[in-house]
């Protein structure tokens, strides 16, 4: 049996420039990002940072993919899981989701989020 283990970020916010809509791209935004990620340990016994999946470089992956303006979160989501999957070939699965905690919708009040998973 294979060792699997799960690294989670959670509740990550921020300010943003995505939408299909030009006053999104002028105000922004507030989002939140969750993703969690499931991989085969490159040793058995984790003992270094080289052993495992450093949950930093997951952040600066979100937080630069975050920073280049999308139409719309369901790009945003895939192109996230894409540049994850470039980075650690050990990775098996991903799930990520990108809420949008105000949506430029009349009478709306609430978020919109998109969940992504994928089986690597």
């Amino acid at each position: 049996m294979t060792d699997l283990f799960t690294i989670s970020l959670n509740n990550v916010r921020f300010r943003a420039y995505h939408g299909l809509y030009p006053e999104e791209r002028q105000k922004g935004n507030d989002f939140v990002v969750n993703m969690q990620i499931v991989f085969i340990p490159v040793s058995g016994t984790i003992l270094s940072l080289e052993d495992t999946i450093d949950y930093a470089v997951l952040f600066e992956i979100i937080n630069s993919t975050m920073q280049q303006p999308v139409d719309l979160l369901e790009t945003l989501v895939q192109t996230i899981a894409h540049n994850v999957s470039k980075k650690f070939p050990q990775l098996k699965r991903i799930d990520i989701s990108v809420e949008k905690l105000n949506p430029p919708i009349d009478k709306f009040s609430g978020s919109a989020t998109v969940k992504y998973s994928k089986d690597f």
